[in-house]
């Protein structure tokens, strides 16, 4: 898999998507990972891609030609038509993320994700190239590098072969419409609190049952909406 990220700040990206699984998915060959500098673009000497918002208005808005010129740069790089691009931008007037978005986007050859800064971008560019909008929530972020690090890592840990184990990512939470039951480890006592019996006790069938029933319960608690979705 391919992910191309265009952005204004690709060492933040860089810097942060270097560490842990993710970055051990990139030495390894599984995903790369390549940071488009939307400023090496912007066709003046100041590397400018701001200007004021037509209309008036607080703030600057990116113009669309450096943006819509990185894209050009990156499609030309694929091995399908620009058109067959999915392209992500992240906004909070997009699709909720989730789970389940995390999957369907995971089983992409490449993905192109636009990141926007200040009062926002020309709409005229995403309508001409971004197939979806993607929000992390009701709320505003200065830009949307850290939006995008969250796909990217959401999306990447899906990829076959880069969690230690597969399972991994069955058992955790909402692969099922569940929140992933409680995880123990050494020592067997913490605080006068000890690791519940029947993990102990070596019965796979007795450890599965528990794990399910908790997990059940812990959704029902904390997260009832999600039983209701895996009813509909």
């Amino acid at each position: 898999m391919n992910i191309y990220v265009m952005t204004l700040f690709p060492e933040m990206l860089d810097a942060a998507l270097s560490l842990s699984i993710i970055g051990r998915a990139r030495k390894s060959g599984a995903v790369g990972l390549n940071f488009v500098n939307i400023r090496d673009f912007s066709g003046n000497k100041h590397n400018n891609v701001d200007d004021y918002p037509y209309g008036g208005g607080a703030g600057m808005v990116m113009r669309a030609q450096p943006i819509y010129d990185a894209y050009r740069h990156i499609t030309a790089q694929l091995p399908y038509p620009a058109a067959s691009a999915r392209v992500l931008f992240m906004s909070p007037q997009g699709r909720r993320f989730d789970q389940r978005m995390a999957r369907e986007l995971s089983r992409e050859a490449s993905l192109i994700i636009l990141c926007g800064h200040y009062e926002g971008v020309d709409e005229r560019v995403v309508e001409e190239i971004v197939t979806d909008e993607v929000s992390l929530g009701d709320f505003v972020l200065t830009g949307g590098e850290i939006a995008a690090m969250a796909v990217i890592d959401a999306v990447v840990r899906l990829k076959d072969g880069v969690l230690g184990s597969d399972r991994s990512a069955l058992d955790e939470s909402f692969s099922s419409c569940l929140l992933e039951y409680p995880q123990y480890t050494r020592p067997e006592e913490f605080m006068g609190r000890r690791v519940p019996d029947v993990l102990l006790s070596g019965h796979h069938a007795n450890i599965e049952k528990w794990r399910r029933e908790r997990a059940m319960e812990r959704t029902r608690r904390k997260r009832p909406d999600l039983l209701q979705m895996s009813e509909h």
